[in-house]
């Protein structure tokens, strides 16, 4: 495996867990928004990593067997939560408000948890460039 491949592989990683964090970031800032129809509500969204096993499951975004890539963007299917608030401006006919299925708590989980997959790949790249560098002192003496 070339040096270059550490680096790739690795860059996709922090590309995919980034995706993730922001994905997060995304569910938490509408965490507490609302809709007249439950079908308006937001729903919270994760990304479905693959994999990249083959070369024919390469791309241009990420060009190095081993890696990962973002394969589609889900909606979680929870139940989406209806309140009875009629005083609300967006309460529907029966004075319900449909909010989202987000827990900030397992947005929170979900957050450190990228946070952390995130800090270790970064870990890869220091790891990997400090190797070469200690490599490059040995052929110099």
């Amino acid at each position: 495996m070339a040096i270059d491949n550490i680096f790739g592989i690795a860059g996709t990683a922090l590309n995919a867990q980034l995706t993730r964090m922001n994905l997060t970031a995304s569910n938490l800032a509408n965490s507490g928004t609302k809709s007249s129809t439950p079908e308006g509500a937001f729903h919270a969204k994760r990304p479905v990593f693959k994999a990249l096993l083959d070369k024919e499951d390469t791309h241009a975004g990420a060009p190095f067997v081993g890696g990962v890539k973002i394969d589609k963007i889900v909606d979680i299917k929870e139940p989406i939560r209806k309140v009875y608030d009629p005083f609300d401006p967006q309460a529907d006919s029966e004075g319900f408000v449909y909010t989202t299925n987000i827990s900030e708590v397992v947005e929170m989980v979900e957050m450190m948890a990228a946070a952390r997959s995130y800090q270790n790949n970064v870990e890869v790249v220091n790891t990997a460039r400090e190797l070469m560098m200690r490599t490059i002192d040995i052929t110099k003496a």
